[in-house]
Parts: structure tokens; sequence; C-alpha cells
């Protein structure tokens, strides 16, 4: 088989601790169609995030030498330091980065180019990057489904969602006792669209916070949302909506679209954040550093008059039980919060609450769940409708 003329690396590294536990992320793409190849993702001990980073470079460039030979390469990253020291801009100093970028040199064919990129077009080798830490990741995926290897990713929501029955089991989705036969019920998750608190950076809880609207911005980004579920309108069971102002008005927007009405679960309302309500981070430190600081250690501390993030998930639990028991292999639209869908993804992938900190969410973001037989799988997360301006400034990770 021909391969791929060019290919595009992304590769990302990261430690939880600087130094600490660490693991990279790399992935390969066919650089005319996005298509990927290949991805690595594993932990390699104890070390630093550039330790990590470098790793995740070479782990990319290995997979370019076997998969893609003679393709021209082309490194995207995250980290400035990497892309610039592997330029030859600036100078590698660090012993530790020595014998790493030495390797990266070795295994880089003649005219290999580094692209620095913002964070949030990192997502996927981010992703990997913590599936790694996390247990639920250790080695190569070969992408060879149908005509080869370069065969399209899905390109829109609907290639993903619309036959959730009929695409691929993962390994790992087999090694944890479901490899077919039935119908997962796929919950696709929409975090409401911008508000003024949003814009402004303040805590807005739930049903007993200030409650503020969508603003323009926010409708339109949402519409730009149902326009990328339009495709699947017909596959959609239901569309549910915590009973918070926001979220009811995305989800209005949504179900008219889909020619659905919106259904309340109280379940998958936002955290409520008492007297912090309608204050920044830093107003609230100002003012309650003490309490500030026991919240952002430990998720079972809650501020004055609100919910502590364990109690949130429990509630998010019961709410989603109660989605799945009603719409047991269905697709269903919801639209919630930050923290009841990071908290939704932490179980799906069995990672600790704690790790609800190290998630970003975009405004008007997609998050798609599935439950086969009870066992919960990650398709996708915070993406957001591509090609439109409206999400330019937006993080997304796949």
């Amino acid at each position: 088989m021909t391969g791929p003329r060019a290919v595009v690396i992304e590769a990302d590294g990261g430690s939880r601790g600087n130094p600490g536990p660490a693991a990279y992320g790399a992935v390969l793409r066919d650089a005319e169609t996005g298509a990927v190849i290949a991805e690595d993702g594993r932990t390699i001990g104890v070390a630093t995030n550039n330790v990590a980073e470098y790793s995740g470079l070479i782990a990319g460039l290995e997979l370019a030498t076997e998969l893609a030979p003679g393709s021209a390469v082309e490194v995207r990253m995250d980290s400035k330091l990497v892309v610039e020291q592997m330029s030859g801009r600036w100078k590698i100093k660090h012993p530790d980065m020595l014998p790493l970028a030495a390797e990266a040199k070795r295994l880089a064919p003649t005219g290999t180019t580094y692209t620095w990129v913002p964070r949030a077009e990192n997502g996927h080798a981010d992703r990997l990057v913590n599936e790694a830490l996390d247990g639920g990741r250790d080695g190569v995926t070969v992408v060879a489904a149908g005509t080869g290897p370069w065969e399209d990713e899905p390109e829109s929501l609907a290639e993903l969602v619309q036959d959730p029955d009929t695409q691929p089991v993962s390994i790992q989705t087999e090694a944890r006792g479901w490899a077919g036969g039935g119908v997962p019920t796929t919950v696709v998750l929409v975090r409401h669209g911008v508000t003024a608190h949003t814009v402004e950076k303040r805590f807005s809880g739930g049903l007993a916070s200030a409650n503020p609207g969508l603003s323009d911005e926010g409708r339109d980004q949402i519409r730009a949302v149902a326009d990328w579920l339009a495709p699947i309108a017909a596959r959609i069971d239901a569309v549910v909506a915590s009973p918070v102002r926001r979220t009811l008005e995305s989800a209005e927007i949504i179900a008219t679209a889909l020619g659905r009405e919106v259904g309340i679960e109280a379940g998958f309302a936002e955290m409520e954040f008492g007297r912090w309500d309608g204050l920044t981070f830093a107003e609230v430190g100002e003012r309650h550093p003490e309490e500030l600081e026991e919240w952002l250690g430990s998720v079972d501390r809650a501020p004055t008059g609100g919910e502590s993030f364990r109690a949130v998930q429990q509630r998010v639990r019961a709410g989603l039980e109660r989605l799945l028991d009603e719409h047991a292999g269905r697709t269903v639209v919801v639209v919630s919060h930050v923290t009841p869908i990071k908290t939704l993804v932490a179980d799906a992938v069995d990672a600790p609450l704690e790790s609800v900190f190290r998630m970003e969410l975009s405004p008007a973001s997609v998050t798609v769940l599935a439950w086969f037989d009870g066992r919960p799988s990650m398709r996708m997360y915070n993406a957001l409708p591509p090609g439109n301006d409206v999400f330019a400034a937006g993080p997304t990770k796949w």
C-alpha cells in the first residue's frame, strides 16, 4: 500500500508533580486528510514535563519511521522549549535534554519542520498523556480499519455518533468485558453557551445562584452546536437539560433545531457555590482565602452555603442512573455545566474525582460518552464545531 506523501506528528508529555509520574502522547496523521494513522501513549516513570515532552516527540518520530517511511514530516507541539530547541533557535543546556534531543534529531528525516501550536490545538496528544497516567492506555494503536491505515476519521459528529452499535470496539473496551452484541446508550453532553458571568470568569452556580441567561454570543455558540447535531436528529431520542436558566435556554435552541421537547434532570445542575456565587476567583481569594484553600485541597470541602465536589458527584451519578434507565440503547443530548460534565468524564475513565481540577471544558463544547452494558467509554471530549469563528479562541481537546 502506498503511504501518505506527508505526515503530521502531534506530540505532548506531562508530569504530575514536575518531576513526578510522567507520560507522553503522540499522534501520527496523514497531512492531506487529517486521518489518524497511529497513536501512542504510555508512562515513563518519574520525570519532568520537558523530558516527557521530548519522549512524546521521539515516539511520534518512531511512528513516522515505521509507518510512513519517506514521508515529509511536520511536528506540532505546544512546548515552546522543544519546538525552539529542535528548530535550532534555542540552545540545549540541560543535561537531561541533550540525549533526548540527539535521539530526536537522529530519527527526524531531513527537512522535518517544527511548529508551535497553542495547547488548545494539541488536545489529542494531551488526552493520550492523561489516559496513560490514569492507567487507561499503554502502547501503540495503529488505525487499520476499512481501506487501511489512512482511512479518514469521522469528520462530523454524525459519523461519530450516528451508528454507535456498528462502530469498531476498541481493545480496551473489549478488555473491560464488552465485545459487541448490544446497543450502547450514547450521551452527547453539551456545555451551555456563555453568559456575562462566563466572560467575566465569575462563579455561577445552580438553582440558588443569580442565574444569568445566555448572552448574544452564547446563543450564537449554541446555534452552531445545534447545526452540528442536526444530521443525527433522527437518532436522538431526547434532549435533557439541568433546570438552570442558561442550560434551559441552550437546550431550547438545540431541541427546536432537532424537533424535540426539553426534559429536565435536576441531577445535572451546576455545583452550588454559596456565598461565592457571582464573585471572581480573585475576589473569593481576597474575601475568603482560607475557605478557598480548603476547597482547592479537598473534594469534600464546600464553600459556605454551597456544595462540595463529592456532593455534586453523588447527585450527578443519581441523575445519570435515571437517564440510562429511561433511555437505554438510545442517544440523548444532555445540556449541562462544567462540574457535572467533568464529573461524568472522570467517572467514565475511572479517574479520581480530583481529576476535575485538571480538565478544561469550553462553553458550548460537546463531549460524547457511551455505556456498553453499564460499562462507560469516552468517545469525544470538549469538541467544538469545526470551522466556526465563534469558537476560534476556545480550547479544543479531542
